[in-house]
């Protein structure tokens, strides 16, 4: 279990905490780019890390991520008029550019050069694998954007998309890197004999052997379970720092799946959805089941809210748990948001009892809370300088028991 003021630390990252300071030394997701297509499109609403923000289009299609409200008298940009190269506020006609300046002040007189004095919180963005990203933190200290595998491919090779989750963004991540409950929360009653021998192994075993190794990204975890004979099954999941995880299980060939958890406050957060594969397009067919709710994507409504949520109880069917599934809730990712919002907005990591298949999430504690730490005394995070150490996969494997786990990994997670 973690302290108070340690379960604080962990979960706050509004501006001025140390965690929030820790995410603003790294590039965030705060859109998909199909939200912001149009030039000279309707503004849009951006909340991040406590923050109230507007993204526009420009019509030179520059996109623009400003504070979310004129410096005027404080109404909201939201409603302004995207024109001619600024987004122009509705009260008094303030119009501002895509880096902050203030290019036209009609309501004052125009030999007073006041609007030569304004100037809006302007941020950095980037258009990178179906999102666009900002950047929050000190100017001088602008890094590279990560350099993850599913962003360097062609689009066609690439599906993304976002949901809403009702809860902290520490334990969302929590349940990412614990993949022991497997077993369980996404398991059938009745596993048929037909059945991937993988979902049997999880099925049989429950209590996985776990191995977590550093890495220059973040934490390399190896959940390892009984399979045939002398073998293990091993699923190895990468978490990368602060906020990002490749999801176990898929095989060279199979389509990869990661998250990206980014506090909208303390007690939500938008969960950035991305499958990939390395070898050949995704399938509209693959496409179209991703857009219903499959895998790790969500069947959302038109707010990017999924449709089985926190106010409808998942909608939750208790005779099909009794019968067909652990949860009798469909979808993976619902079941998952499911327990995560069920541990509370924030969860109170003080009256927990950790296990041993819970170390994954103590490493995940560990590193986060010494970074923020780290940054806190001035020492800043290596991993914002160093794009490359993203490059990595997560994976699957069957191996004898002997085989050490660095070794069972060695080919799974590089990048060819």
């Amino acid at each position: 279990m973690l302290s108070t003021n340690d379960n604080e630390l962990l979960t706050r990252t509004g501006p001025g905490t140390p965690m929030g300071d820790l995410f603003r030394r790294f590039w965030v997701p705060v859109l998909l780019l199909q939200e912001i297509v149009e030039r000279d499109g309707t503004p849009v609403r951006v909340r991040a890390l406590g923050e109230d923000l507007v993204a526009f289009r420009d019509s030179a299609g520059r996109a623009a991520l400003l504070e979310a409200r004129c410096p005027h008298r404080g109404a909201e940009l939201f409603w302004g008029r995207n024109e001619e190269c600024g987004l122009r506020c509705a009260y008094h006609g303030w119009k501002f550019d895509a880096d902050g300046n203030c290019v036209d002040m009609p309501s004052e007189p125009p030999e007073f050069r006041f609007q030569d004095r304004v100037q809006m919180a302007s941020f950095p963005v980037r258009e990178w694998g179906g999102f666009l990203w900002a950047y929050f933190g000190p100017p001088e200290l602008l890094p590279e954007l990560p350099r993850f595998e599913w962003a360097l491919l062609p689009p066609e090779h690439l599906f993304v998309s976002k949901k809403l989750q009702e809860c902290n963004w520490a334990q969302a991540v929590e349940g990412a890197v614990d993949t022991a409950h497997f077993s369980f929360l996404h398991m059938l009653v009745d596993v048929p004999e037909n059945a991937p021998d993988a979902v049997k192994w999880m099925k049989r075993d429950g209590a996985p052997r776990f191995t977590v190794n550093a890495t220059d990204g973040g934490l390399l975890i190896g959940a390892s379970r009984q399979a045939e004979e002398s073998t293990y099954y091993w699923r190895i999941t990468q978490f990368l720092v602060p906020n990002h995880s490749l999801a176990p299980g898929s095989d060279r060939g199979q389509n990869m799946n990661g998250q990206t958890w980014v506090p909208i406050d303390d007690e939500h957060c938008w969960v950035y959805c991305y499958t990939w594969n390395p070898e050949r397009p995704i399938t509209e067919q693959e496409r179209e089941q991703m857009r219903r709710g499959f895998g790790i994507h969500a069947e959302l409504d038109e707010q990017w809210a999924p449709v089985r949520n926190r106010s409808n109880d998942y909608l939750v069917d208790r005779a099909a748990q009794r019968t067909q599934s652990f949860t009798g809730i469909r979808g993976i990712s619902e079941q998952d948001a499911c327990i995560q919002d069920s541990q509370g907005r924030i969860y109170d990591r003080t009256k927990e009892h950790l296990g041993t298949t819970d170390v994954a999430i103590i490493e995940f504690r560990r590193l986060m809370l010494k970074m923020a730490r780290d940054l806190r005394e001035g020492q800043e995070p290596r991993q914002a300088r160093e794009s490359g150490v993203y490059l990595v996969r997560s994976g699957a494997a069957v191996a004898p028991r002997e085989t050490p786990f660095a070794e069972v990994a060695k080919d799974r997670v590089a990048v060819d």
